[in-house]
């Protein structure tokens, strides 16, 4: 559903927020009467919005994460005025057509000393299929100009949301899920561009090979054999690799391929594909295995979350 909405004092703007996002704090920088205006839609899983108002901090604290949720990453693009992001010791300087990334489960702080408008996507954090590690080396980091794909990721993310008054089910669904994956795409290369004295051996090798399992998520035939010789190493090697980041080999892969089913089965564009049909292009080939995989994971069959998806927030 698309929202329009008008505050016309400070607290009626961080009521707002609040709402629409996750539970923050905020002041604001100055004495003049404040107007802020947001809107946006959640389409399934992410949310799109764009927020215009007067200068002000907003801060995610400590005891405001520790009342629980899931763990959401929130992807500003900067589209007039100039925003400081705060996030783990670091600091972006956002100009116009500027993008960054933070996470809502670690202390943040966006501060912006003038009137400004942006635009913020937020999602569960497993959309991306990228490590919290790796993506916590992004965070409060600066993408605008000069970044190869930012340049073209921020004016998509822009042009989708000049488009929110009629952007509706099952394009907009589709579109947002689109939006994400660019932007996986975007963070993977800059996490891969990245000198590599700034990261160990294992956590390199690591990435690589869960890319690996991401690449080749519908071979039936993916398995931690067939993973350890692709990359030139004994089986056991390759799960004492994936023992330090907490998971399986095997897990990885059911987690990944699990996603990828949930999304196809919350498509709309999908609807018509058979529900064992979407398992198998995931990696399933028997199909009950796939269905109680999936009971399991999410506590419903494939079939009745196709007919109720829930978005996971929280």
């Amino acid at each position: 559903m698309y929202q329009s909405q008008q505050a016309h004092s400070f607290l009626e703007w961080k009521k707002m927020i609040s709402s629409t996002f996750v539970p923050l704090e905020a002041k604001p920088l100055s004495s003049a009467p404040f107007t802020g205006r947001l809107d946006g839609r959640q389409l399934h899983d992410v949310g799109i919005m764009r927020l215009e108002a007067g200068a002000q901090t907003v801060f995610r604290s400590p005891s405001l994460i520790a009342r629980g949720g899931i763990g959401h990453y929130k992807l500003s693009l900067q589209l007039s005025g100039h925003g400081l992001l705060l996030q783990d010791g670091r600091e972006a300087v956002l100009e116009p057509g500027d993008v960054a990334i933070y996470d809502t489960q670690r202390p943040y702080s966006l501060t912006f000393e003038e009137n400004f408008e942006c635009v913020v996507l937020m999602f569960p954090q497993h959309l991306l299929g990228l490590s919290v590690d790796d993506v916590s080396e992004l965070t409060a980091v600066r993408m605008g100009k000069g970044n190869r794909l930012a340049e073209s990721v921020a004016p998509f993310v822009a042009s989708i949301a000049a488009q929110l008054p009629e952007l509706k089910s099952p394009i907009g669904h589709r579109l947002a899920l689109n939006i994400v994956d660019l932007l996986s795409t975007m963070l993977a290369d800059e996490i891969y561009s990245r000198p590599e004295q700034n990261t160990d051996n294992h956590a390199r090798l690591l990435r690589r090979i869960q890319h690996h399992v991401e690449a080749n998520l519908g071979d039936q035939n993916l398995s931690p054999d067939a993973i350890a010789s692709a990359h030139h190493m004994a089986t056991r090697t390759l799960q004492k690799i994936f023992s330090a980041s907490g998971i399986t080999v095997a897990s990885w892969i059911r987690e990944r391929r699990m996603e990828r089913c949930r999304r196809d089965l919350a498509d709309p564009l999908c609807n018509h594909v058979p529900v064992g049909e979407i398992g198998a292009r995931w990696g399933f080939a028997d199909g009950a295995h796939f269905s109680r995989v999936f009971r399991a994971t999410y506590g419903l069959s494939p079939t009745q979350y196709r007919s109720n998806p829930i978005p996971l927030t929280g």
